[in-house]
């Protein structure tokens, strides 16, 4: 293992230390666990709260949407590990101005569980939460079984509306209303040429040949596909977007943001060679691209690989998408 860290045990909490440190405008630490990062200043007193959680590895998911117009606060476990339900329920005191908290978060068994006994822990406090779930990767499960995807990065643009949605001073009921709109409205896929090291691992998450990728393989190492040799840039992204249109089929008018992401290690010169069969086949749809978003917006560690996320819009989502937002990693407005 080649890397940057100290002791592989508190490479996380030194991360944390590090990106509070250098965005203390954006980030605060919140409670005794050191896993739980707050925005700097509270939200306003009445506003309904927004929290996620999960594994570390992956920023600026989730740890780096924390912002006006995003997420209240964040609950971080070690490398693609859960955070506890304590540290989730201190997540959820830090983002509660007395409207209720959404929880909204990626679908995985180890979050579900210990989010739902974070309500539990906060119920008797007067808490309310609701939960909206991201499954948005379309290689996980086929389109009969929606509910068992894994939630990629379509979560991104759940934060980004939901949050608008709050900030407005809607009420529970409406945020997460909105949170589920765009978690429907969400298609994505990915696919890897290489893996990550956990540190705490101190090997590779699977191994690969140099001359080989993986289609449809998850944001852990999970499986995908299939798995042969490296086919060129516009054979990847076609196949991407072939797999992504038959499940989500778009129509000529049809308003939809697309993102093009980096798991990592991929630059962006190879993203925006990518893209440009992303807009040739949007266009050819007849669909409209609204913000396109090309970069680094949820990763898994050094992974080289990318991952497309479609989001259709409605009036309703695209004013969210466009309205002011600020964190560290993303600002709109």
């Amino acid at each position: 293992m080649k890397k940057i860290l100290n002791d592989p045990n508190a490479y996380v909490d030194e991360m944390l230390a590090g990106l509070v440190a250098a965005h203390p405008e954006h980030y605060r630490l919140h409670g005794d666990s050191g896993k739980v990062i707050a925005r700097a200043k509270d939200g306003k007193k009445g506003k309904v709260g927004i929290v996620t959680g999960g594994g570390s590895g992956h920023l600026p998911v989730f740890t780096g949407y924390v912002g006006t117009g995003l997420l209240d606060a964040c609950a971080i476990g070690d490398v693609f590990a859960s955070p506890s339900a304590e540290q989730m329920a201190d997540a959820i005191r830090a983002a509660d101005q007395g409207a209720g908290v959404l929880r909204l978060y990626g679908n995985y068994g180890g979050d579900v569980m210990n989010f739902d006994m974070a309500g539990d822990l906060v119920e008797f406090e007067d808490i309310t939460c609701t939960t909206v779930l991201l499954a948005d990767d379309v290689a996980s499960a086929p389109p009969e079984e929606a509910e068992k995807r894994r939630g990629v990065a379509g979560m991104v643009y759940a934060f980004k509306m939901a949050g608008a949605a709050a900030e407005e001073g809607r009420d529970l009921d409406a945020v997460t209303a909105v949170a589920q709109k765009a978690a429907d409205a969400c298609r994505s896929i990915g696919a890897a040429l290489s893996p990550c090291t956990v540190p705490q691992a101190g090997k590779p998450t699977f191994e690969i040949g140099d001359d080989e990728m993986e289609m449809g393989m998850g944001i852990h190492g999970e499986p995908g596909v299939w798995r042969g040799k490296l086919r060129t840039a516009d054979e990847i992204a076609g196949e991407m977007m072939d797999r992504l249109l038959e499940d989500m089929p778009l129509e000529k008018g049809d308003r939809v943001s697309v993102m093009v992401n980096s798991l990592g290690a991929t630059p962006p010169e190879e993203l925006y060679i990518l893209y440009r069969i992303v807009k040739q086949r949007l266009e050819g749809e007849g669909a409209q691209i609204v913000m396109p978003l090309v970069g680094r917006y949820a990763t898994s560690m050094e992974m080289a690989g990318v991952s497309f996320t479609l989001c259709k819009l409605d009036d309703e989502l695209e004013k969210l998408l466009n309205a002011p937002c600020d964190c560290a990693f993303w600002r709109v407005g």
